[in-house]
């Protein structure tokens, strides 16, 4: 399966292979730079595909990971428990609903484009997701990097979304940062561990 929106380039790129494919086979196109630009586009094609690949999950218990990568660091700020995710190109690059939430604002915030993994970056341009939750208010934030300054969306203000549902995409990695009350939620994970969004546990109510 692929990300929603990724149809386009996908279907666009293949139709344009497909066509000089064909042409390469009836004669009309000949000599070894059409081959070598042929197996350019078949590689960029192929990429395209694996990177925009959206595979079925299940939601996992607790408090999921919002997005697919590593824990870059765990920290608590004004009341805040905040767990930073980094991505990277080799990641799965949809976004999914932490838990159960109605989506109360979808906000731009932020200015530059610093690397993603460092805990300034938390003020380059990015996308909030202002969450009602069973714990509150709740935060996820899709933050910008050096080369990810693509931000997609999936839902809108109003809309209440189940935990693991689809709820964007960063085209080429970069950090999601998830935000809950601290006095509600405690981290289950430390920095350098590797998760999987709507799948892995990344926090649970205090008990």
């Amino acid at each position: 399966m692929f990300a929603p929106r990724s149809g386009r380039w996908l279907f666009g790129g293949g139709a344009l292979l497909a066509g000089l494919g064909a042409a390469v086979v009836a004669g009309w196109l000949r000599g070894p730079y059409v081959l070598i630009l042929l197996g350019a586009l078949a590689a960029l094609w192929a990429f395209l595909a694996w990177f925009y690949r959206d595979p079925e999950r299940s939601a996992g218990p607790e408090i999921v990971s919002p997005a697919d990568g590593r824990i870059a660091f765990v920290t608590e700020e004004a009341g805040q428990l905040r767990i930073a995710v980094f991505m990277n190109v080799t990641d799965v690059h949809v976004n999914r609903f932490p838990m159960n939430a109605s989506v109360e604002a979808v906000e731009e915030a932020g200015h530059g484009f610093a690397p993603a993994y460092r805990a300034s970056a938390r003020g380059n341009v990015q996308r909030r997701y202002r969450l009602a939750t069973a714990f509150g208010t709740v935060f996820v934030i899709q933050i910008t990097g050096i080369l990810a300054r693509r931000l997609v969306s999936f839902v809108h203000a109003g809309e209440a979304h189940r935990k693991g549902e689809r709820l964007g995409m960063i085209v080429l990695g970069s950090r999601v940062d998830l935000l809950v009350p601290a006095d509600r939620l405690t981290a289950v994970v430390r920095p350098g561990d590797r998760v999987v969004a709507g799948v892995t546990p990344i926090a649970r109510e205090r008990r």
